[in-house]
């Protein structure tokens, strides 16, 4: 990727026939990204047309990808115009006066996101691990007590990076239910204004309280010590505070919540794969697999959304300044010019680390080591808890969550 020339041709115009984005996956197979992806890997990028009626660029080669994420002049902020907003909810947002590190550039993203990095760190997630494994056994009991079937998502996907972040952050368990709700509402595809905004803000009162209440009584959690390091001394404002909660809370558990269950419904389909994540010692093996599940699946299957600051090619093709872009980094992920055999789920691979799965760039997910601690301890702990375990019904009935932004399915009856 290089700057344009000082006077860039146009631009094609939007044409009418631009591909509707998201595009749809084929019948039958929900877990591979749509087949539009490997024929716009064939070309330049490519306009889209999106929910409303803007038609941004859709990039879908990995390396295409990894340039515009790592190129400053594309920029994460929603309140530029053309930015491409994934939804409704989120294009209000936008316009907020306030907006956590998420969707910030430099200098703002980096100040921000310096206050956090160190909770995320792979030494500190890794000293959690006890703790996520305590939490992990007493939900498996739970479902082993309470006998099948079971919904793994409600009995165990979902609640099971909540208590971890809600741990973390210092929410209590018992007010789980009302980040999940609010996160459901938030990241659903055809949420409108007044329902995504109804939710954050019931989830942003909530935190304003608990961080008031941390305030005055901190105690050993991230947010306590955000309060009592950053906030008391002026360096991060109240609000701001609540605005990375929020961030936290449904990034924290969303993903993770999504990948445990969609990635336990693969494993179920491929039981030679299963047995090497449920059987194997070697720990290094079952982080092999969690690679390569996170690169075949890339839940985040709405690609992440960009606005070009100047001019700019990518891929061949000039992008100027106050245009859209979507990386679709599902499709990146699936690159034949990047990983062997793409479509193929294959835990021995040795070209996974290249993945997407967790963005690229200054922008790449910040919880990525948890969610990988969370995820080696998961799938293991459940598979030997449950080595019988298998799909309580037909997987064509399985409700995938096509729907919403982040992938995965509303609900997995499972048996053992």
């Amino acid at each position: 990727m290089t700057p344009s020339g000082p006077s860039p041709s146009p631009s094609p115009s939007p044409s009418p026939a631009a591909s509707p984005f998201p595009a749809a996956r084929a019948p039958g197979c929900p877990f591979d990204p749509p087949p539009l992806y490997a024929r716009l890997r064939q070309e330049a990028p490519v306009r889209v047309r999106i929910w409303d009626g803007s038609t941004p660029w859709l990039v879908t080669r990995h390396d295409d990808i990894r340039a515009v994420l790592g190129d400053p002049r594309f920029s994460a902020d929603p309140s530029r115009p053309g930015f491409p907003s994934p939804s409704a909810g989120f294009k209000a947002l936008g316009a907020a006066e306030v907006q956590a590190f998420v969707t910030r550039d430099d200098p703002e993203h980096a100040r921000q996101r310096r206050m956090l990095t160190g909770y995320f760190t792979v030494r500190r997630t890794a000293a959690l691990a006890p703790r996520i494994q305590e939490i992990i056994d007493g939900l498996l009991d739970r479902m082993a007590d309470a006998g099948p079937p079971s919904d793994l998502v409600e009995d165990f996907a979902l609640p099971m990076p909540s208590l971890v972040i809600g741990e973390l952050l210092g929410v209590p368990p018992a007010d789980q239910p009302l980040f999940q709700r609010a996160a459901r509402a938030m990241i659903a595809r055809d949420s409108g204004v007044a329902e995504f905004t109804a939710a954050r803000t019931e989830l942003a009162d909530y935190l304003r309280e608990l961080i008031a209440h941390k305030d005055r009584s901190p105690g050993d959690d991230l947010l306590s010590s955000l309060v009592v390091e950053r906030v008391r001394g002026g360096a991060l404002d109240a609000a701001l505070l609540v605005e990375i909660a929020v961030s936290l809370l449904v990034a924290g558990h969303e993903t993770t919540a999504n990948m445990t269950a969609l990635g336990t419904l693969v494993l179920l389909g491929d039981p030679d794969r299963l047995a090497l994540v449920r059987d194997s010692e070697d720990p290094a093996r079952v982080a092999a697999a969690v690679e390569e599940l996170l690169r075949y699946l890339t839940i985040t299957h709405s690609g992440l959304a960009r606005v070009a600051t100047e001019d700019v090619e990518v891929g061949g093709r000039p992008v100027r300044a106050g245009e859209g872009v979507i990386v679709a980094n599902a499709s990146g992920n699936r690159d034949a010019a990047v990983f062997a055999d793409p479509d193929r789920f294959d835990p021995a691979r040795t070209d996974v680390r290249r993945h997407l799965a967790f963005g690229y760039g200054v922008h790449q997910c910040l919880g990525q080591n948890l969610a990988r601690t969370e995820l080696q301890l998961a799938y293991p702990a459940l598979l030997r808890r449950f080595p019988d375990l298998r799909l309580a019904v037909d997987i064509g009935t399985v409700a995938f969550k096509d729907d919403m932004l982040i992938h995965g399915v509303h609900e997995l009856p499972v048996t053992w």
